[in-house]
Parts: structure tokens; C-alpha cells; sequence
């Protein structure tokens, strides 16, 4: 009742929703997305002629398998972009649709397979799906093997996408709220979640909500998410975009266990709620953020342990430090702006078989500066 009476003070008198949080472990960035980072880093590019490079794989530490958001799945060989394409899926290209994530099974040195997320129209229905393929010996072509979760509720944004195993062998999957924010809090739908499945796409018999696939809840549209260590997780997620009335920007980053609920669309930014999660980490302006990954190289040894984002509209690679308690201790942003400052939107991040640090562009998806080159793949070096 008082939420229905905010909003009819939003609109008739300009009021704002924002409730002041009891949760002191949020920080709101008012100004601009944080202070520089201070780090002598350089991105270099690595691999350039793709066309919105959305999730990698590393077949091996010279070869990788690259999605590409039109429905494409590349080969790169010795740090060169193979001419012939490895598989072409049935995709629904638009808005944020298509061929998105990438995970290579935990065996895959020995099965050869990995696995892809991507929008497609079934029935008449656009849905996403998680499909299982078989890569040849010698990583040229892809043979269909089965689908592992079918029926994602899919919309023109808000689709998630990111696909990452875990540290128990199981496949962790991050979809977005397909614009319906209600299926966020609704256990049996599969939208707005972090989702947790086997190998074979069964049910883990541990999951938190017995005979659901849902792991973490309360999600609006997740790109990225990594592990603390075995039962915790760091995740980001997407702010609202004035769906909700009086609701914009403030993207998250959650530090999250099973079972829990990180509020979407109920709570946002730092407000909090029993039984809700506030994050650690919001900005008053939308970053927002895609891939993440946790640094574990060796090249930059006080990043170990740091929370490394690759920013969309915000085009920046984002750092976030954790304490000791793993509460927010620092964050600061890299690579500001287009180039030659920084290199535009950025998609995925992803630590390699070799210790570095890969970073992919999106500046051909419509909503950034598309060079000649066409989309990057970036390496983390020193300056």
C-alpha cells in the first residue's frame, strides 16, 4: 500500500521513491562512475575483425573459440581469426537477442563439448536457449548434440546470457527479466535468475528450491557474475531504465550465496528490505555492466582477488577491491571513453589458460563507434 502511494506522489508531485538504506554496507557513486585508476595498465589489442564478440572459450592456450552476437561461432588460431566459421546457430538477432554466451564443459579436453546460449523463434515464441555442441578434433566445425535448457523467457532487452561452470562442476547461467520484472521473484520461471543445472542439464539435487533450477534470485538482466571461492559468488546486474516509475540507472555489484534474493524489482540501488540483498556497490548513473571476472594472474599482483568489469555505455573496465571482510574497499575505472583514451563499449572479460586478462569490444552493436577494424579482443598488459 505505502509503495502504491509513492508512486502516486511520483507522478502527481515529482516525489521521489528512494528510501534511505539501513544497510551500511551499500555505497551509492553520485559522480561519474568512480576516481581513475592509478595502475600502469595498458589494453592491447589481441584479435580485431568481429562483429560483437559476446562470450570466449579456450579450446587450449593457442586456440579460442569466440561467439559472435549475429549467430557465429569463430575460431582463433595462434592469435589469428580463422576465415572459415566453426557453427552458425538459429538465432533472433535484435535488440540485445542472439548468440551470447560461451562455456566450455569441465571435461572438455576429453568430451570436446561446449556450450552456447542464444534467442531464437520456437513456435512463434522468441525464446533463449542453452544448447550443448561437440567441437571437431582439429576445432574447424561443430557437430549438434543436445539442448540443455530450453525456453528462457526471452524480450528485445533483457535477455542475460552469460554462461560460466563453476568451481562444483555445475552450469551457472544468467538470464536477464525478459522486461517482465515480476518473474524476477517468481521461483518457477527461469528469467531473472542465476540458474544452476549439471552437465547434462538435469536439476542438482542440492539446488536451494528443491526441483528449480533457480540459485540466486531478484535479477533484472546479468551479464556477469564470477566465485569468491566455492559457495560464493560476486554478481552484477543492470538498474532499471524507467520501466518503473520514478526507477533509473544505479547497476549492482552483489556479493551473493544460494538461495538468496537480490531484491529485483522490489528493492534497487541501496535501499533494503528483510529478506533482500542490498549490493555493495550502485552508481547514481548507468554504467552498465557486462562480463566480469575476478583477476587471478600473476602480472599484477595487488589485482589478485579484484573484481574486473567490463563497462557498456560507460566504456570503461571497471576495478572493484574487497577487504578482507569482503566489503567494498575501493573501486576505480580504466580506459575511459572512445579512443584513442579508451576502446569504447567493452563486453566480456575473462581471464585466460595463460593468466592474462581478456577483454572484448561491442562498439559494432548499434549503440557504439564501429571501426573499420570492427570489434576487438583486448589483452591486459603493463603500460
Amino acid at each position: 500500500m505505502l509503495r502504491w502511494i509513492c508512486l502516486v506522489l511520483v507522478l502527481v508531485m515529482g516525489c521521489s521513491c528512494e528510501r534511505k538504506s539501513t544497510e551500511p554496507t551499500c555505497q551509492r557513486q553520485e559522480g561519474g562512475f568512480g576516481p581513475d585508476g592509478t595502475s600502469k595498465v595498458a589494453l592491447k589489442p589481441w584479435v580485431t575483425g568481429l562483429e560483437v564478440p559476446w562470450g570466449l572459450g579456450f579450446v587450449s592456450k593457442t586456440e579460442v573459440l569466440v561467439t559472435e552476437r549475429p549467430g557465429r561461432v569463430r575460431l582463433i588460431k595462434d592469435g589469428k581469426l580463422m576465415d572459415k566459421v566453426v557453427l552458425t546457430v538459429q538465432d533472433t538477432s535484435g535488440g540485445e537477442g542472439g548468440l551470447l554466451g560461451l562455456a566450455l564443459h569441465p571435461s572438455f579436453s576429453k568430451n570436446r563439448f561446449f556450450y552456447l546460449y542464444y534467442t531464437l523463434n520456437k513456435d512463434g515464441k522468441t525464446i533463449n536457449r542453452v544448447h550443448r555442441y561437440k567441437l571437431s578434433p582439429d576445432s574447424t566445425n561443430a557437430t549438434d548434440d543436445k539442448i540443455i535448457l530450453d525456453d528462457i523467457p526471452a524480450a528485445r532487452f533483457h535477455n542475460g546470457g552469460r554462461l560460466r561452470f563453476g568451481p562444483d562442476g555445475m552450469l551457472y547461467i544468467g538470464t536477464g527479466d525478459a522486461r517482465q520484472p515480476s518473474l524476477a521473484q517468481d521461483k518457477d520461471s527461469l528469467a531473472g535468475k542465476i540458474l544452476r543445472v549439471t552437465p547434462e542439464g538435469d536439476i542438482p539435487a542440492d539446488n536451494p528450491w528443491s526441483g528449480k533450477a533457480a540459485y540466486i534470485i531478484g535479477i533484472r538482466n546479468t551479464q556477469g557474475f564470477d566465485w569468491l571461492d566455492s559457495k560464493t559468488m560476486v554478481v552484477t546486474d543492470h538498474g532499471p531504465s524507467g520501466e518503473m516509475v520514478g526507477r533509473r540507472d544505479h547497476d549492482e555489484v552483489h556479493i551473493a550465496k544460494a538461495g538468496e534474493n537480490l531484491g529485483w524489482p522490489n528493492i534497487y540501488a541501496c535501499e533494503s528490505s528483510e529478506g533482500l540483498l542490498s549490493p555493495l556497490l550502485t552508481w547514481a548513473k548507468a554504467v552498465p555492466p557486462g562480463g566480469a571476472a575476478l583477476y587471478t594472474g600473476t602480472r599484477f599482483p595487488d589485482w589478485q582477488g579484484n573484481l574486473l568489469i567490463g563497462a557498456l555505455g560507460a566504456k570503461h573496465l571497471h576495478r572493484v577491491v574487497f577487504d578482507a571482510q569482503r566489503k567494498l574497499s575501493k573501486h576505480e575505472v580504466y580506459f575511459l571513453g572512445d579512443a584513442p583514451s579508451g576502446h569504447g563499449r567493452l563486453r566480456e572479460v575473462m581471464m585466460g589458460p595463460d593468466g592474462e586478462l581478456y577483454v572484448t569490444t561491442s562498439n559494432c552493436d548499434g549503440r557504439g563507434n564501429c571501426p573499420k577494424d570492427k570489434d576487438h579482443i583486448l589483452r591486459l598488459t603493463s603500460k
